[in-house]
């Protein structure tokens, strides 16, 4: 694996400081400090804060859905079943600060704050979050298919795993996804 570039350094320290502070608080001197660079290698490798904000939610996405995935097959086996269980208690371990990939502290969902921030429908931004989650339903589909779920089940696994990161981050629940896999296993006897 080739060693990060300054660019690379540069959208993991807006990534950071985006989940730290909030995508609009945070300014390009904070990051370029944060990076160890300066505004000309920042805006070198980036035109506007915009595109930096559109690399970091690119970076988090692939961190994301690369760990989630992973795991689920980790702890789910080859069962397609299982590896849809499996997701509630992988988000358990991102909760608790186990998902290394994604850092130490969890801190919600970078998309739900990032559509939050940027609240029109057709902002490039808010565009990027829903593709985000779009991604998710989009590998959970054929999983339910092997399962012998209806296709709506993946949207509707989707909705819990929205819902227990909600409640792990706006009221500190961490066991949260016990609740969600307890109605998914429900929702798929």
């Amino acid at each position: 694996m080739a060693p990060p570039s300054r660019r690379d350094d540069i959208v993991q320290a807006a990534l950071r400081l985006f989940l730290k502070d909030g995508f609009h608080a945070t300014g390009i001197t904070a990051i370029v400090t944060a990076a160890g660079t300066t505004k000309m290698t920042l805006y070198s490798h980036f035109a506007s804060k915009d595109d930096l904000i559109a690399a970091a939610l690119e970076r988090r996405d692939q961190l994301f859905r690369t760990w989630l995935f992973a795991r689920m097959e980790v702890l789910g086996g080859t069962a397609a079943r299982a590896r849809l269980l499996a997701m509630f208690p992988a988000l358990g371990e991102w909760f608790r600060g186990q998902a290394q990939p994604l850092g130490g502290d969890f801190v919600g969902c970078a998309f739900v704050r990032a559509a939050g921030e940027f609240v029109a429908a057709d902002s490039p931004v808010h565009r990027q979050a829903a593709a985000h989650k779009q991604a998710i339903i989009d590998h959970l589909a054929p999983l339910c298919a092997q399962a012998g779920q209806p296709p709506e089940r993946a949207h509707q696994l989707a909705l819990l795993k929205e819902g227990a990161i909600a409640e792990a981050f706006v009221r500190g629940d961490h066991e949260s996804w016990k609740t969600a896999l307890v109605m998914a296993e429900r929702m798929m006897a």
